[in-house]
């Protein structure tokens, strides 16, 4: 059910019907500015899938999804068609002031397909808002915030690529950096982490392996890195190695967070009980902002830490949708990704800017962001 916003709810504030009149799955390739290496896989250029959804009188709605095959399962076709068969059928013809029915009925009729779940319903709502003139996240949530630091990623080959991009980035504003591990020798990573923290002594650090170390080599690196002061290390272990989590979370004063192990509610109770000291919520993983909102809370009623990331790398409307979320959640001390910064170019006219150190949450309706469709031709997978 959407909530109250202090003023009045979305049904009674427009009772006016106004139909879907149609929707589109569109895959995109979006360049990156310099591939990303993971653990797994090697991103040169984003393979996202973006909803357009649009309402009887023309108002239109953007949602935005990641392809992640190591992480969710899903591949951009399995997107598109996820969209276009199955959710899409369902939502044409109906009212959109009905979306808290609707989006029950989405989620029993396509099990899983997180991703897909997830781009149909911050477009719905991006539609919601712009029709009602209100912002996405006084849709779902009593704002608790208005602005985000946001965190960068660090991969490079070397400690001093890694320390001039950060010394370079600092200067641009960010004040929150993330090492990508698991891609490297461990000796090597190490001898990165004390060099980024000497270069930045007092600047939050923390590290990501997306499951790329065994428990031996977890062990070695949040034993041997101690002194770098690491804020958390991030998924060390396999995603279902919940056994390793609970011995590496036993031996280690180092929090340790979670990633591609949440998928729902349950995986942070799990997670949690496991010794998890964090976790980091993603749309794409939970099928929506509805469904991470509750995640958020149930985080902060067990004594988790929180960290809001979009996939490497989504355009600012998956950036703006995050940024909703990390606005809306009780916490976010575990920092915010937004990946669109990484992208060579968006899909957006303006997008979201860094100023200060801080994303601020536009204050236009919906997402706040204006979708340039002729950039969106320009990068149409066909």
């Amino acid at each position: 059910m959407l909530e109250k916003t202090g003023r009045t709810t979305l049904a009674s504030q427009d009772q006016r019907p106004l139909t879907i009149h149609r929707i589109d799955a569109i895959p995109v390739a979006l360049p990156l500015k310099t591939p990303m290496k993971m653990s797994a896989e090697t991103i040169a250029a984003a393979q996202n899938l973006l909803v357009r959804i649009e309402a009887a009188d023309g108002t239109v709605g953007w949602g935005e999804a990641a392809s992640a095959p190591t992480m969710t399962g899903d591949t951009q076709g399995g997107l598109v068609a996820a969209v276009r068969d199955h959710l899409a059928p369902m939502l044409v013809g109906k009212n959109i002031h009905d979306w808290p029915a609707l989006r029950p009925a989405l989620h029993r009729a396509l099990l899983g397909n997180g991703g897909a779940h997830s781009a149909v319903e911050i477009a719905m709502l991006d539609l919601i808002g712009r029709a009602t003139d209100r912002r996405l996240i006084d849709l779902v949530a009593r704002p608790r915030r208005n602005a985000v630091k946001p965190m960068w990623l660090l991969g490079n080959k070397t400690d001093e690529e890694d320390v001039a991009e950060a010394l370079r980035k600092q200067d641009e504003g960010f004040n929150f950096f993330k090492l990508k591990i698991g891609v490297k020798p461990l000796a090597k990573e190490i001898a990165i982490a004390f060099a980024v923290r000497e270069a930045l002594p007092k600047t939050p650090l923390c590290a990501d392996a997306n499951c790329g170390l065994t428990l031996t080599a977890a062990r070695n690196y949040v034993k041997k890195t101690k002194k770098a002061r690491l804020m958390f290390v991030e998924q060390p272990l396999a995603y279902d190695d919940i056994e390793g989590l609970r011995k590496l979370t036993h031996g280690t004063r180092v929090p340790i967070g979670v990633d591609e192990a949440i998928h729902s509610l349950g995986d942070i109770v799990t997670n949690a009980k496991a010794g998890a000291g964090g976790v980091s919520l993603k749309l794409i993983k939970l099928g929506g902002i509805t469904a991470a909102i509750e995640a958020g809370k149930l985080c902060q009623k067990l004594g988790l830490s929180v960290n809001i990331a979009a996939k490497i790398a989504e355009s600012s409307v998956s950036s703006a949708a995050a940024l909703h979320l990390a606005c809306a959640v009780p916490k976010a001390d575990w920092g915010v990704s937004l990946t669109h910064f990484y992208l060579a170019e968006d899909v957006v006219r303006r997008p979201l800017p860094l100023k200060n150190g801080l994303v601020a949450l536009p204050d236009a309706p919906g997402l706040g962001v204006e979708v340039d469709e002729a950039a969106v031709e320009r990068f149409r997978v066909r």
